[in-house]
């Protein structure tokens, strides 16, 4: 094999991929901007959605309660709470967002509390609607206050000490740093999106130069070129890579960045309360690229062999969609929680790298495991390679009609 022939390959290729645009956005605009912007503009609308949430005054409905007043009183002292009157299609004006909560009042409920009988107070609100959670708060916390306040009352009638309730306390106390906390919540996001850049940097240089070579009828004039249908597909493979790897790197780097800034922001604004602090220095950025490393062989390999099989550049396109699901099914499992690394999960592709980068983001590093997942990987990109190199030998799918 003349690696002279495959570097002219190579430059060859690499020029023509400079010059398309489209090719650059994806590779180098995408991952160095999306992260700034996708980050910053989370969390600036989650902290308007929740100041506006904050800042409304949620309407309760009281259900039934006439005859315990002191309860309605000191539901009515809450000045956060407005109040309305109550209505039998009340289940339908919390589903509706007409009001955030409703509380039930049981029958006989001030009586019983003078007879020392327990009864429940019902809390009606909206899952997962912050505004109605909020109105449940504010109603449990007020009736909270009133309940220790005739445990108090009840303690002090028969001379006893408020620690006869709590005769011990539980504390917990975190034992890890800072960074492995913030690494340990969002290592396995990074771990992920440094996947699925290295699998989209790759798509479009891939496309290009099979079916898109074919599209534009100079395939068979490379193929006329006195070069070797290995050297050809080793030149053309070494841009792919390129193109993937150059969209993994700038994305851990603009994933570190952001991440950096914003904990530190967050430290300032915490006065003294540790932020958003991530163990992403040049090592783990390292180690994160060698991971990376053997995994964007392989998309290169497999995006190109699946693309040769194209005619046309659209043809393509429909051709590897599909793949980006196999790809995204393990390398989201890795967010989930309770996943962890594990002699088999080591053996997987694609959820192997993206659950040991999660690890390396923690500061943690299981050589052993490392050490299989980087052999197992190459061990998959070797054999995408080669059969790369066999399709392009075959005339049947490089001239299909």
């Amino acid at each position: 094999m003349n690696f002279n022939a495959v570097g002219i390959v190579y430059r060859k290729e690499l020029t023509e991929w400079l010059r398309d645009r489209r090719t650059l956005i994806s590779t180098v605009l995408v991952p160095l901007l999306m992260f700034p912007i996708l980050i910053s503009g989370m969390i600036s609308v989650s902290s308007i959605l929740l100041g506006n949430a904050k800042k409304e005054i949620p309407k309760v409905m009281i259900i039934e309660g006439d005859d315990s007043p002191e309860v309605l009183k000191a539901l009515h002292d809450i000045k956060d709470l407005q109040f309305v009157p109550y209505a039998e299609n009340w289940r339908d004006q919390i589903t509706d967002k007409e009001i955030r909560a409703a509380v039930r009042i049981p029958k006989g409920f001030q009586a019983s509390l003078q007879n020392e009988n327990s009864q429940t107070v019902e809390i009606y609100y909206y899952e997962g609607e912050i505004k109605s959670e909020f109105g449940a708060e504010h109603v449990e916390k007020s009736l909270t206050e009133y309940k220790d306040k005739i445990v108090a009352g009840r303690l002090k009638a028969k001379d006893l000490s408020a620690s006869v309730l709590s005769p011990f306390e539980i504390k917990k106390e975190n034992t890890a740093p800072p960074e492995k906390v913030s690494g340990a919540g969002v290592g396995s996001f990074i771990g992920y999106m440094v996947i699925i850049l290295s699998m989209t940097g790759a798509m479009y240089p891939a496309i290009d130069l099979t079916a898109g070579e074919k599209e534009r009828g100079t395939m068979e004039t490379i193929l006329s070129s006195p070069v070797s249908r290995l050297e050809l597909v080793l030149g053309k493979f070494l841009l792919v890579l390129s193109a993937s790897l150059t969209t993994a790197i700038l994305s851990v780097i603009s994933m570190g960045s952001s991440f950096y800034f914003l904990g530190h922001s967050q430290a300032i604004a915490s006065s003294g309360e540790h932020g958003l602090q991530m163990n992403l220095g040049w090592i783990s950025i390292l180690a994160v690229f060698l991971m990376a490393l053997p995994l964007s062989v392989l998309f290169s390999a497999v995006l190109m062999t699946v693309a040769l099989f194209a005619k046309t550049y659209k043809e393509a396109q429909s051709y590897l969609t599909p793949m980006t699901f196999v790809v995204v099914i393990p390398a989201i499992a890795s967010v989930m929680p309770g996943v962890e690394l594990s002699p088999k999960l080591a053996l997987i592709p694609i959820l192997n790298t993206s659950l040991v980068c999660k690890e390396i983001i923690t500061g943690t590093y299981h050589w052993h495991s490392i050490m299989v997942i980087f052999a197992s990987t190459c061990v998959y990109a070797a054999a995408a390679i080669f059969l790369a190199v066999k399709m392009f030998q075959r005339e049947s799918v490089l001239f299909r009609s």
